[in-house]
């Protein structure tokens, strides 16, 4: 049922004005980086610096706004409005929506940084005396901070919006459409089109970064097992084989390919999860989880407006503007996905399972591997400190080792993360296909592997430019100008809600 009319479809559907002017942007920036690569990646650090170093403060106030309005929508009277007809159900179980919406929305990452982050942040605190107790607790609640409600109150926000307005009022699946009470009759001429065009890019940005983070962290395993040497060539030879195997995914169709593989990377992830747990530290780890919550809860409202006015700027940059960047940039992939797969769900459905359940799976994940981590930096050996000194993408392997089976648990990492790598790109390359065809929900196969093997061009370069860091400074930049457009669909979208559910319309 999901793929119905796809058949239908004409062999080109790309809107031309927004397809060829993402084609000539990248294509801009394939030259410039072979062209002069010194002055491409220097120019790309600038904009990095600049962004965080005048609009930090905005981040914070943004992505914090956005959690409260995801919060009021919930508990307010039109938390009961469908996202669609009255009377329609659900597209999809509540299993594999689930699993569909985590696998897109930061599969990859988790695993990069699940062991990582808290060990950075253990190593060089915040607040706290370095390899210490205090940082230990510190490290694991700044690490949730960043993934858990923050992250998805952005992805909601805009997933909502896109939901309500294509399958309640009938508007294309493209961010545009959210901004109708602000656009108007410009909402699908040249200012709407320009949004759609600032969506792809930032998506292929965002995708980007997750594309680069999940081939070093692959390489990574690839040497600790068998002794392959890690190096951009490798890599991108990675992001090569990664790409290949999306397309044969995205050829499946949205519930043959992505479904199933999301539903397997969820129970991959909850093994070795579960593995770690039983096998690590158990009572202590168990410990930890509700040590964990109340200490994030209670910190919560301090963190989310600390913007660090009297310190050096550096720690925020590579930490919490990143964070927040980062999961802007992705907004419109992650908002857009899980708006295609929501049909028939209420807002106050969408809201706690879009920003609950996948924020509670963060935490877990973070209690149990970054709990497991620090225990082991604490109380039993240094080593993993000195592995993540030596390169985080090394991180959840220099952990395993210290477990039985380690050579097998860490082959078991390494395809977890290119499970999720493939579900990122195949996930992204079907969302950038419906932007860049006007909000077709059911695209032509062919595009599809078209923008796949550009997310996984654009990966390449920005690898060539400098790895993370240029990887990083690519999602900040885009970050600072989704800021603005959510800002702006939250307004379009209460905006909405007001003219069509008058008060006492609604009990």
């Amino acid at each position: 049922m999901e793929e119905a009319n796809s058949g239908k479809q004409s062999r080109f559907s790309s809107d031309p004005l927004i397809f060829f002017s993402v084609i000539f942007f990248v294509g801009l920036i394939l030259v410039a980086s072979i062209l002069n690569v010194e002055l491409t990646r220097s120019s790309l650090f600038l904009l990095q610096d600049k962004v965080a170093e005048n609009f930090s403060w905005l981040f914070s106030l943004t992505v914090t706004f956005l959690l409260v309005f995801s919060i009021w929508l919930a508990f307010s009277r039109y938390g009961q409005v469908k996202l669609g007809p009255q009377s329609c159900k659900p597209g999809f179980k509540m299993i594999s929506w689930l699993a569909m919406l985590f696998s897109a929305g930061m599969g990859i990452g988790l695993v990069f940084y699940g062991v990582a982050e808290p060990v950075l942040h253990f190593i060089t605190p915040l607040n706290s005396e370095p390899l210490s107790a205090n940082a230990a607790r510190e490290a694991i609640k700044l690490s949730v901070f960043h993934w858990g409600l923050h992250a998805w109150a952005i992805y909601v926000v805009l997933g909502m919006s896109l939901a309500l307005f294509h399958f309640k009022y009938h508007e294309p699946l493209a961010i545009r459409s959210t901004l109708k009470p602000i656009l108007g009759r410009y909402t699908h001429r040249l200012p709407g089109k320009i949004i759609d065009i600032l969506a792809i890019l930032g998506t292929l940005f965002g995708l980007a970064t997750s594309l680069g983070l999940g081939a070093s962290q692959i390489n990574a395993g690839l040497f600790k097992l068998f002794d392959i040497g890690v190096s951009v060539n490798a890599q991108i030879a990675i992001i090569v084989v990664i790409t290949f195997c999306a397309t044969i995914s995205l050829v499946l169709g949205l519930n043959k390919g992505i479904r199933r593989l999301s539903e397997f990377n969820l129970l991959l992830a909850a093994a070795l999860m579960l593995f770690v747990l039983l096998m690590g530290s158990t009572a202590a780890l168990l410990r930890g989880i509700p040590d964990l919550l109340g200490n994030y809860l209670q910190s919560l409202p301090s963190l989310s407006l600390s913007t660090h006015p009297f310190r050096s700027l550096e720690w925020q940059k590579a930490w919490t503007i990143f964070y927040w960047a980062w999961w802007l940039s992705w907004a419109p992939f992650v908002g857009t996905f899980i708006a295609r797969i929501s049909r028939g769900r209420t807002i106050r459905e969408f809201v706690l399972g879009v920003l609950l359940i996948p924020s509670v799976m963060s935490l877990l994940w973070f209690a149990v591997f970054g709990g497991a981590s620090l225990q082991l930096a604490l109380f039993h050996s240094s080593s993993i400190v000195a592995t993540v000194q030596q390169d985080s993408a090394l991180a959840i392997y220099g952990l395993l080792e210290h477990f039985p089976f380690s050579n097998f648990m860490s082959a078991m990492a390494i395809f977890l993360v290119a499970i999720f790598f493939i579900t990122s790109s195949d996930s992204g390359s079907f969302v950038v296909d419906m932007l860049a065809s006007g909000g077709n929900p059911n695209p032509p196969v062919w595009q599809r592997i078209f923008w796949a093997s550009m997310e996984g061009l654009l990966a390449i370069i920005l690898l060539m430019l400098g790895g993370l860091k240029a990887l990083q400074a690519g999602a900040i930049s885009m970050g600072l100008v989704f800021c603005f457009i959510l800002l702006a669909v939250a307004y379009c979208l209460r905006k909405k809600l007001l003219e069509e559910y008058p008060k006492n319309t609604l009990t």
